[in-house]
């Protein structure tokens, strides 16, 4: 569950779509020259980004949460793309509020990814592991020299 961009296209392009979040959604944190750290609101963290989490799982993971950088929505991706050359396993979590599903699944096609599905929210990993590592055993099974 990640951006998977082309040539261009920014993770606020890929969103633009889609309803925004709310104001409050994120934190900022200034630092140094102007810059800022986004944090997720904890109002948000567990509702929003980990909805299939346990709540005091949610919670202690809101509390640990790392930052992501403001300028992450508006920055280009370069002109090569691993993805068009490298091949690539996409687990789609079915309830992602983050990422749309939508657009995860358009560009995990776009990319010729192996598609899997999880009933899961942004961090799928954390309450369904297992779809995660079928996609790694997967991953190193077809790409295994042998």
């Amino acid at each position: 569950m990640t951006f998977v961009p082309d040539t261009g296209e920014s993770p606020g392009s890929l969103l633009a779509p889609y309803p925004a979040p709310p104001k409050d959604f994120f934190k900022a944190v200034p630092f140094g020259n102007g810059g800022a750290d986004l944090y997720i609101s904890q109002k948000y963290y567990g509702a929003v980004f980990a909805s299939d989490v346990p709540a005091p799982k949610a919670a202690a993971m809101g509390a640990e949460q790392r930052p992501l950088s403001a300028t992450i929505f508006n920055e280009k991706a370069p002109k090569s793309e691993g993805w068009k050359t490298i091949p690539s396993w996409y687990v789609i979590g079915d309830v992602d509020q983050m990422i749309p599903p939508a657009l995860q699944l358009k560009m995990a096609e776009r990319a010729k990814a192996h598609i899997s599905h999880t009933h899961g929210s942004h961090p799928s990993m954390v309450e369904h592991p297992e779809a995660t590592v079928a996609a790694i055993m997967a991953a190193m099974s077809a790409t295994q020299t042998r």
